[in-house]
């Protein structure tokens, strides 16, 4: 299968997750993603600690980002290789990026800059809370920005303390958006040849994340949602919506069209007064969810499944990764794939999308620091006078 961006370049001097994600996922589209790191300590995320297995001397992190792309080692300070990297950028046709605004700027590599030297680029650019205002300088970091737009203050049951999702859902928003701009971006390039700025932030990430709910408490008033007291799930959705024990497990409950129904099927007495006043429920769903997770917790998970899914309430056990991957809707996926390289070897996922049938897979791990750089010197010519050398874009033109 030939992938829809192949052929196109990206040049990344982001680092960490929320950039190099954005890459990843132009990278399984087929695009050709150089990143640029600095000599002798590379990307931050090849020393974060993370777990405790080491693979080729970096973490399991840098490997499930970074996978499917070539390493290009450059010295910022140094004249000849930012003058290798203005030729680089120069064939680029698209640039990533996600330092503190201004940072990139004083490098001579923000938007600007790169424009003036290819004026066809799709530039993207991740930032913490957007380029200006208070929190403009701020640390762009993951739990920090959960913190700030309200997610953790919105997680949980009434009564726990604010709580973090349990990844990095932040970046990980982050880059999603980003490469679903520049897509959008290289569309209307093919059609117009208009090149162009894409931005976004952590913040509008987890704004965006939040649509939903932010929509409902905009148009309420102002009015703050109440997070259930028992059995949260959701702060606008009543019972029996949530997670409840069983006597073996976990059991996750989302909508039912009827209250009376579930009661029955489940034998719950005490619901009655709430049967046919679905106002009165969602103001009393703590008491109601009280009732049904009394109920719940006399039976095994399996038992509630072979009750409640015949019938078309919508239910689920909770798993963990064992049982996860343990399913037949998992392995008919086939989302894990094995990549490896020089230094390292390891099971990893592909990514989630199939196209004409066809998952997107590449067997190669992540990069050695600086382990195309010489190819690429060579490749491109960089840093040599571009004097009767057609430049790649110009020869795709003609």
């Amino acid at each position: 299968m030939t992938l829809p961006l192949d052929g196109i370049l990206v040049v990344d001097f982001s680092q960490f997750l929320s950039g190099p994600l954005c890459s990843l996922k132009l990278a399984d589209l087929g695009a050709r993603v150089i990143k640029i790191e600095r000599p002798g300590l590379g990307d931050l995320c090849r020393t974060l600690y993370l777990s405790d297995t080491e693979i080729g001397g970096t973490n399991s992190l840098f490997h499930a980002i970074n996978r499917n792309k070539e390493s290009f080692t450059a010295d910022l300070r140094d004249d000849a290789d930012r003058a290798m990297l203005r030729d680089l950028v120069t064939r680029a046709d698209v640039v990533l990026q996600n330092f503190r605004p201004g940072v990139i700027e004083r490098q001579g590599f923000g938007y600007d800059d790169v424009r003036a030297l290819n004026p066809g680029v799709v530039y993207g650019s991740i930032s913490g809370y957007g380029e200006d205002g208070d929190w403009a300088d701020l640390p762009g970091q993951d739990l920090l920005a959960q913190a700030r737009s309200g997610l953790l203050w919105l997680t949980g049951s009434g009564g726990d303390p604010p709580m973090p999702m349990g990844l990095a859902a932040a970046d990980m928003m982050a880059g999603n958006a980003l490469a679903q701009g520049v897509l959008a971006a290289l569309v209307r390039k093919a059609r117009t040849g208009q090149g162009g700025l894409v931005q976004t932030s952590l913040l509008e990430a987890l704004l965006d994340f939040q649509f939903e709910v932010l929509t409902t408490h905009l148009n309420d008033g102002g009015r703050l949602p109440q997070r259930s007291a028992v059995n949260g799930a959701h702060a606008y959705l009543g019972a029996p919506y949530g997670v409840y024990q069983t006597a073996d497990g976990w059991l996750a409950l989302a909508m039912t069209p009827s209250l009376e129904r579930l009661a029955t099927l489940m034998g719950l007495a005490g619901l009655e007064p709430w049967f046919n006043d679905p106002r009165q429920a969602m103001r009393d769903r703590d008491a109601i969810k009280a009732i049904i997770a009394a109920g719940v917790r006399t039976k095994g998970t399996a038992h509630w499944l072979a009750l409640l899914q015949p019938a078309d309430i919508w239910c689920a056990e909770v798993l963990d990764w064992p049982g996860l991957m343990a399913s037949d809707a998992f392995q008919r996926l086939q989302m894990v794939q094995h990549i490896s390289g020089a230094t390292a070897s390891l099971d990893t996922l592909r990514g989630p999308l199939r196209i004409d049938g066809a998952t997107l897979t590449s067997p190669r791990a992540a990069p050695d620091l600086g382990q195309d750089r010489q190819a690429i010197i060579q490749e491109f010519g960089l840093g040599q006078p571009l004097t009767g050398q057609k430049d790649r874009r110009q020869a795709s033109a003609t």
